[in-house]
């Protein structure tokens, strides 16, 4: 019986986790997606081509691997039907829980009516409809992918859902949608997806019993948990490690090893706390060179430095055994390199992550720069300093780091 390799964000999401899952894809045989929705995204260059997956698992990229999303994710039909586009021939090679939560039209305006009522103290959701999609899973109102496979039955139900909330949805401005047109649209669904869906979990227990190599991969990043990030600022699924459990049907015992993925610096997308961030020059030039706009909403994320800080804290939730640091090379060409060493917190200078982040103030360690990392694929041939950098960065977290990215190209990968 085989264990499960894993991959997970340590950061605020967009860590690059899609490149090293597509680099891990090319000797496994299944890679599954175990939460989170159309929200997130992962870009994946191979050659002159661009991808960007949202809710398909990067093992589509490798022409054996086999992909399956899980229970714990929110699905579009919409959307994921869109995304089938980029490719030919899934039948066999993708797998849908039938268990998994449908996301529909209306919870997108759901999302967005909250946040308009919000207004100022909004939390800055991508409006995707993640969190009412969520919401109604625990609320034990939602439907699963199993219900498309009877569009009649299940556009009853919501039609019903919408009658008894009526007051609440007209107090929104979310209109009930049109039941001949839903009934159409679930059928659309279905006739694509039907092929898809099945009970994954007992597909995880045969392939994992039959010594299948299999990796699994979440979406967002640590310290965007329900449990365990910035709440309120927060995405509402379980990204840590143990989410993998829940969110695929499997047991903590099913898990090998643990990648977590960071980038060489930070970024976050929407509200929130941000203790690292920098909001002058060197912040903007991050930005511009490590191109962070989202890949799902095209917004501006917020760059800042390494924080060492939050790092430790993700890499024990997760039990991480190495860490993979992607956009080495957007560093190149600092004069300095700050790493947020500890937190000013009431007071006081504190090595842990507290209860609420929106009051601590970084404390720095600077590094010598560096003038090129970029394209580099060995570790003796980095420069000097940004082999300190790393080697330093080691010392702090705690883990070791095993994979160095150079740059979005599948090969620019300095494996250690």
């Amino acid at each position: 019986m085989s264990k499960a390799d894993l991959i997970v964000g340590l950061q605020w999401g967009d860590e690059g986790k899609g490149k090293i899952v597509d680099h891990m894809a090319q000797t496994h045989d299944y890679v599954c997606r175990f939460a989170g929705g159309h929200n997130a995204g992962h870009t994946i260059v191979i050659g002159e081509k661009k991808y960007a997956l949202h809710l398909i698992p990067s093992g589509v990229l490798n022409p054996k691997a086999k992909n399956i999303v899980g229970n714990g994710v929110v699905l579009s039909p919409k959307d994921f039907i869109e995304e089938m586009k980029q490719f030919d021939n899934l039948e066999g090679r993708l797998f849908l829980s039938d268990k998994a939560h449908i996301l529909l039209p209306y919870h997108a305006q759901i999302d967005q009516a909250r946040e308009r009522l919000k207004g100022d103290k909004a939390i800055g959701t991508t409006g995707k409809g993640i969190g009412p999609a969520y919401g109604d899973k625990v609320a034990r109102v939602g439907h699963r992918l199993g219900e498309l496979l009877h569009p009649e039955k299940l556009a009853a139900k919501i039609m019903e859902f919408f009658a008894i909330n009526k007051p609440v949805f007209d107090a929104m401005g979310v209109d009930a949608p049109e039941e001949a047109a839903l009934l159409d649209e679930l059928k659309h669904y279905k006739s694509v997806l039907a092929p898809y869906i099945c009970d994954t979990t007992q597909l995880m227990w045969e392939i994992l019993d039959a010594d299948k190599k299999v990796l699994l991969e979440g979406a967002q990043g640590t310290m965007l948990d329900i449990d365990h990030g910035t709440y309120p600022y927060v995405t509402s699924s379980t990204t840590v490690s143990a989410g993998a459990c829940s969110g695929l049907g499997i047991n903590p015992k099913d898990i090998g090893k643990v990648t977590g993925i960071a980038k060489a610096y930070c970024t976050r997308v929407g509200n929130g706390p941000f203790p690292s961030e920098d909001m002058g020059d060197e912040g903007d030039r991050l930005r511009k060179n490590g191109h962070e706009f989202g890949t799902t909403t095209g917004r501006p994320r917020r760059c800042g430095w390494f924080d060492a800080v939050a790092m430790r804290h993700a890499v024990r939730v997760n039990g991480v055994d190495q860490v993979a640091l992607m956009k080495l090379d957007v560093l190149d060409g600092f004069d300095e390199i700050k790493v947020c060493v500890a937190y000013e917190f009431e007071g006081k200078e504190v090595d842990y992550v507290p209860y609420d982040l929106e009051d601590v103030k970084p404390v720095y360690r600077t590094f010598p720069g560096w003038d090129k990392t970029e394209g580099i694929r060995t570790f003796d041939a980095l420069p000097t300093s940004a082999q300190s950098y790393i080697m330093a960065l080691e010392e702090m977290i705690g883990t070791k780091i095993g994979i160095i990215s150079t740059s979005p190209e599948r090969e620019d990968t300095i494996i250690r």
